[in-house]
């Protein structure tokens, strides 16, 4: 059976925004191991739009930059839109019953699935699909933005804490 796990890079203050900051060389590297490790990837339609940049080379690309495109473009993502048409290669459109789809790859897979999105995460939460919450702190604070949770928080129970680089930290929870 696989795992359910949102994850995200946010602010001190609980924002997530990935044109305020970005990930240093460790955490960046710590992103590819976990991307090359991953079953797969379900994307909210903003997330997915987003994270399309890493479907095509990129001649100033670092070596790391092509590592994680590399690794992104192997893993089967499942797509969360209904005003989406298609997808990109190696996507799959999800327009209906996300649920039903959801509990199948959990059923279905082993490994752990990423959700990218905290309005998908919500959404998934609120179904109790998330068997994992990956909070990457970085030492800012933004004071507006998208908050990594988009509903109520639900009960947690801290699992780890790993320090990932000196600007970086990852707490680790569980549904409570």
């Amino acid at each position: 059976m696989a795992k359910l796990v949102y994850g995200l890079n946010l602010s001190l203050d609980g924002y997530v925004d990935h044109q305020e900051f970005a990930p240093g060389h460790a955490l960046f590297r710590h992103f590819i191991e976990q991307v090359r490790d991953l079953t797969g990837s379900v994307y909210g339609r903003r997330m997915y739009e987003i994270m399309r940049v890493w479907d095509e080379d990129h001649p100033e690309w670092s070596a790391e930059f092509r590592d994680f495109a590399a690794a992104w473009r192997r893993q089967p993502k499942w797509v969360v839109s209904r005003s989406l048409k298609s997808v990109g290669p190696n996507a799959r459109l999800v327009a209906d019953d996300i649920e039903a789809v959801i509990r199948g790859l959990k059923a279905e897979l082993v490994g752990e699935i990423e959700v990218g999105g905290p309005d998908l995460a919500q959404s998934l939460t609120d179904l109790g699909l998330i068997d994992e919450y990956r909070l990457y702190f970085h030492p800012l604070v933004l004071g507006r933005g998208k908050p990594f949770f988009a509903g109520p928080r639900p009960p947690l129970r801290l699992v780890a804490s790993d320090l990932i680089s000196e600007d970086a930290i990852k707490l680790t929870y569980v549904p409570a």
